[in-house]
């Protein structure tokens, strides 16, 4: 097999990614994208471990590493990404640029409340 079959693909996987991570805007779906470029990484590792022949098969073990950070780095995510829209009511990163209180609240000024709820 030749190494530009994987390697086009993981190409092809890691630019629908950054894509992905540059044009959405729901936290999720950017969740998502890094996996996906991260996939695409985990494919070239492998392909290229193949293809020196390494008797050691550090590219798999590096892809093994890659999987568990991977794992934890979408359980931390998806528990903030949760937690803000829990507080916020939405998910979009436009909406999360500034995490900060809203001004005035330090000096004890009652906010309006534009939440969906204060609304009905």
């Amino acid at each position: 097999m030749h190494l530009a079959y994987p390697a086009v693909l993981a190409v092809l996987l890691f630019c629908t990614g950054l894509y992905g991570v540059l044009a959405r805007r729901n936290a999720i779906l950017v969740l998502m994208s890094v996996e996906l470029m991260l996939n695409a990484v985990n494919l070239n590792l492998v392909a290229f471990d193949v293809w020196l022949r390494d008797t050691l098969h550090a590219g798999q073990a590096l892809t093994l590493f890659t999987i568990a950070i991977a794992a934890a780095e979408i359980g931390i995510g998806l528990a903030i990404v949760l937690l803000v829209y829990r507080n916020r009511g939405s998910s979009d990163i436009d909406r999360l640029r500034d995490l900060a209180e809203k001004p005035g609240a330090a000096d004890g000024e009652p906010q309006p409340d534009t939440t969906a709820e204060a609304a009905a």
